[in-house]
């Protein structure tokens, strides 16, 4: 099975890179794919029990069950793409999914498959990154509300702070974005808990969210924060788990997931946080403020240091809080500097983790990057919230930066007695006239940020050498006759749409998972070959039987080339634009010219939400962007080459050379989009067919090429 959390023609490249490679090696395959349209060629009860082994390809959690019994190796989905052969070798001596080794009926639980050594992400990874992901759009919508209410109708006060009058139209915006940042922490406790224990793992993740960020429920100042919500997350989904299987009465059954797991793991974990973990956390706070008070006649510079790094821990956590709240109580008794301290601290975790998205765009996703364009617009307001996203994605490499960068900011803040007049941070105090010191105040915030940054992409591109050291290394039992790449056969791209392997169509499901069950032993690697050259012989025999000469082919072709939705007019040979935005500006604009674009500019929009959602650069020199959108008035396809390549976030980290753009109005049948997209992924994956498109001299030489597609 292959899944990516908006999987569509990585779904099918690495279906026909699997029915390719198994061919190639004489085995029978049936690949059954789950994409954005159902799920299609369905695997039979009697499809698994003649199968020998079954490979899965999947970044999310998959129903393993019917295959007990049967070996089963589990990777990512991109190695679906990258390595079918060796997947399909080592699959052989896979370990039997849920029963004993000899390969018997097997219980369906039991032992995991094969994890094909690392390569797929594990359950603890997925449920953390679930949980980030929902967690995000309210860190964005909360900080970015809080920053505008206070931009425009924010009031200055004397002592330089900011004031928005109560019943005020600019506090109500407010106020609704602290009701967003509220809802975050248990939206990413919640949701990391719905990734393991699946429904009723939901409401004791989301209220076990709520207690830990909520300090009050157990005689602390501060809440836990997100570092608590990630603890809650993974304890309400495990226990919810462990609750399942435990043996009820057959009349209790169906009342299980609705209402006793919730209300039994919900009073659990909440009782557990409030009386053995939230203790603990009210010690640390009472504590670290009573150290702080200590140290207050100590060097300016490691009290500045020291400061920073509690500001950038857990940011809103208990650590963060208590240097804070210590800060701000100064200020009553006229010592300022130590808030001057923290609020040069608190700005550099979302202006690092921001700046660190735009140095090194390839390391991060293109929601990661959209959300580094708001963490550095909420960076500048002093809401340290904005990095959130960041630390919970990758706390190894991003909370160590963070707080070397707020150690840095708060010490030289503290080296030149740095004053903060009002409880807040970032430079939006410093613009106000809160601050004493601002020159030295934004070369401080300036310097912690740029090491924050330095620090983030040096330990995360040095976290991704060691994943690509340890791939390699998994890659080496790599068979002799594996050398088979991309060669199409035949009847393997039957399939319409979903997700990896795939033959022919079938019904049902969601998402972007495939299974591919393989069969039989390989044949000789001289006979593969054989057989590819005859094949690739009589395919060009047959294909200069039908072409016509010249021009005519051209006309002959170009009304036929996808369905008609791509022709001469909608095809050019070199694309002006170096890069993302501007390319799909520039394809829609070419779209234009065939009368079915009533609006570039919301075609362009649409195009690029969808690229927020996850690139659909497919690897291998490809992009495929596309839109369901009223923008248009009937299907369109363009297409266009760029010589020097375009960075277009794909997961292999190649520039997209070939570029189409689908466009088809929300009233189109069906996905028709999607069937487009499937037909071109399918294809797109001969590597063969790629060469003839990059060389193809001119449009009608294109239009030929890609008159293969049916």
């Amino acid at each position: 099975m292959t899944a990516c959390p908006t999987g569509i023609a990585h779904t099918y490249m690495a279906a026909e890179k699997l029915t390719q490679a198994a061919q190639a090696l004489g085995h029978e395959i049936k690949v059954e794919t789950q994409g954005s349209i159902g799920a299609e060629n369905v695997l039979s009860d009697n499809d698994v029990r003649e199968a020998d082994a079954v490979i899965i390809a999947a970044d999310k959690d998959v129903d393993r069950s019917r295959f007990a019994g049967k070996r089963v190796l589990s990777v990512g989905v991109a190695e679906g793409i990258r390595h079918p052969e060796q997947l399909i070798e080592r699959v052989r001596s896979a370990p039997v999914h849920g029963g004993a080794e000899a390969g018997g009926a097997g219980t369906g639980g039991g032992a995991a498959p094969a994890t094909g050594r690392g390569k797929e992400r594990s359950v603890g990874y997925k449920a953390l990154m679930n949980g980030v992901s929902y967690m995000i759009p309210f860190v964005v919508v909360g900080g970015l509300l809080i920053a505008i209410s206070l931009a425009i109708g924010g009031h200055p006060q004397a002592d330089g702070g900011l004031v928005i009058p109560d019943g005020s139209f600019w506090k109500h915006v407010n106020d609704i974005g602290m009701i967003g940042f509220t809802l975050m922490v248990p939206v990413l406790s919640g949701y990391i808990a719905y990734a393991i224990g699946d429904r009723p793992a939901l409401v004791p993740g989301m209220i076990g969210g709520w207690i830990a960020n909520t300090g009050a429920l157990y005689d602390s100042k501060a809440g836990a924060g997100f570092i608590g919500a990630i603890v809650t997350g993974f304890l309400a989904g495990y226990l919810v788990q462990w609750i399942k299987k435990v043996e009820v009465p057959k009349f209790v059954r169906p009342i299980m997931p609705i209402i006793v797991i919730p209300i039994v793991a919900t009073t659990a974990l909440g009782l557990f946080f409030i009386y053995v973990i939230g203790r603990p956390i009210s010690w640390v706070f009472t504590h670290l403020t009573g150290w702080l008070g200590g140290m207050t006649g100590s060097s300016a510079i490691l009290l500045g240091a020291i400061l920073g790094l509690m500001i950038a821990f857990d940011m809103g956590g208990p650590v963060n809080k208590t240097a804070f709240l210590f800060g701000a109580g100064l200020i009553a008794t006229g010592n300022m500097t130590v808030m001057g301290m923290c609020a040069a601290a608190i700005p550099v975790m979302p202006l690092g983790q921001g700046l660190a998205t735009l140095i090194r765009r390839r390391l991060y996703s293109e929601q990661e990057r959209e959300t580094g364009m708001a963490a550095l617009f909420m960076g500048l307001f002093g809401i340290s919230e904005g990095a959130i996203p960041f630390a919970a994605a990758r706390p190894a490499q991003v909370i160590p930066a963070n707080m070397l960068g707020g150690a840095v900011a708060g010490a030289v803040a503290g080296t030149a007695g740095v004053t903060d007049a009002v409880p807040h941070g970032g430079p939006i105090v410093a613009v106000l006239g809160a601050v004493g010191g601002v020159p030295v105040f934004f070369l401080a915030v300036l310097i912690g940020a740029g090491v924050t940054a330095l620090t983030t992409v040096a330990l995360v591109e040095a976290a991704e050498r060691r994943k690509g050291a340890a791939a390699s290394l998994s890659a080496v039992p790599a068979q002799a006759g594996a050398g088979v790449g991309g060669a199409g056969v035949g009847d393997g791209a039957r399939a319409v749409s979903g997700s990896v392997a795939g033959v022919d169509a079938g019904a049902g499901g969601a998402g972007g998972t495939a299974t591919a069950t393989l069969a039989k032993a390989s044949v000789a690697e001289a006979r593969v070959e054989e057989a590819r050259t005859e094949e690739a012989v009589a395919e060009e025999a047959r294909a200069e039987e039908r072409a016509p000469d010249g021009d005519e082919a051209a006309a002959g072709r170009g009304d036929r080339v996808l369905s008609g939705y791509l022709t001469e007019r909608t095809v050019t040979t070199q694309l002006a634009a170096d890069e993302k935005e501007a390319a799909i500006r520039e394809l829609a604009e070419l779209a234009a010219g065939t009368g079915k674009v009533a609006d570039v500019a919301e075609l362009v929009r649409v195009a690029l939400a969808r690229e927020a959602q996850g690139t659909t650069g497919l690897g291998e020199e490809i992009a495929i962007p596309h839109a369901k959108t009223d923008a248009v008035t009937a299907p369109v396809v363009c297409f266009a080459r760029s010589a020097d390549g375009i960075d277009w976030g794909s997961p292999d980290g190649t520039p997209a050379r070939l570029v189409f753009l689908i466009a088809v109005p929300e009233a189109a049948a069906g996905d028709e989009h999607l069937r487009i997209l499937a037909l071109l992924s399918r294809k797109l994956v001969d590597a063969d067919f790629r060469a003839r498109l990059q060389g193809a001299e001119d449009g009608a030489a294109i239009l030929r090429t890609l008159g293969e597609i049916h």
